[in-house]
């Protein structure tokens, strides 16, 4: 099983110590899927995850139960996992989970100073990864952005939910054709977001930010339904496509004899 098969998951076993579970791989898929290693509608294979972690095929599929709880995978009878493939009604419903936490996580940070050596990380790691021209790597670096500034709530459980809500959004991210165009104009925005916090500028940086989310919302549901081929049928099945092609954009689909 090639590495790209698996995400190059072999350097990720020692992650799970002496006493792996379910939960602890799920967690480490949740967050290669998060940081774009597998697009949406890949074939999840048992036997190249299982042995790249060192895990049994029980666990695994544990794991797998739980992400697709989570709607990151999809299970499909007698073809096996695969990473899901988002509505844009997904997308819609994805912006208005991050406002309604984002904006209240700003909202209830109390008094200055804040702990933002994360978050300014993130904002310099997308920086750099923009100088370098890898827009893959801005797209990550703003995932973590967006998990610092969640995680400055201090709560382990609104943490865990937006872990979630992120590696779903990335499921949209992974699939748009420019994401040059898509990321971009949001290095500047959480470079503002992050000063005005430095300032102590709660209320600026909330007022920024639900700005910035009603923004990216538009933005990307729009370039989302232009760039995949959306399911017929419920949301939470796979393309019609071999496992190992990714989503298709509209400049590789034919133009005529297709059902709309």
């Amino acid at each position: 099983m090639a590495a790209s098969d698996t995400g190059d998951l072999t350097a990720d076993r020692a992650l799970l110590g002496r006493t792996s579970t379910a939960e602890r791989v799920a967690d480490i898929l949740r967050t290669r899927i998060a940081e774009g290693c597998f697009p949406p509608g890949t074939r999840l294979s048992e036997d190249g995850i299982g042995g790249a972690l060192g895990v049994s095929r029980n666990t695994l599929r544990e794991a797998f139960r739980l992400l697709t709880h989570e709607r990151l995978l999809v299970h499909e009878l007698n073809r096996g996992v695969f990473v899901r493939v988002l509505a844009v009604d997904d997308v819609d419903d994805i912006y208005r989970t991050r406002r309604l936490v984002e904006c209240a996580v700003v909202r209830g940070l109390g008094e200055p100073p804040y702990d933002l050596d994360a978050l300014g990380d993130a904002v310099v790691e997308g920086e750099t990864a923009a100088r370098a021209g890898d827009w893959q790597g801005v797209s990550t670096a703003n995932i973590h952005f967006h998990r610092e500034l969640v995680a400055l709530a201090g709560s382990a459980r609104t943490d865990e939910l937006m872990r979630g809500v992120l590696a779903e959004l990335r499921l949209a991210f992974h699939v748009v054709d420019d994401p040059r165009v898509l990321h971009e104009p949001y290095l500047a925005r959480n470079r503002e977001i992050l000063d005005a916090l430095r300032a102590g500028g709660r209320t600026t940086a909330e007022a920024l930010l639900a700005r910035y989310l009603d923004d990216s919302r538009t933005r990307v549901a729009a370039a989302y339904a232009q760039a995949v081929e959306v399911p017929a049928g419920p949301a939470d099945r796979p393309l019609s496509r071999p496992a190992d092609r990714p989503p298709t954009s509209r400049a590789d689909r034919p133009s005529a004899g297709r059902a709309h």
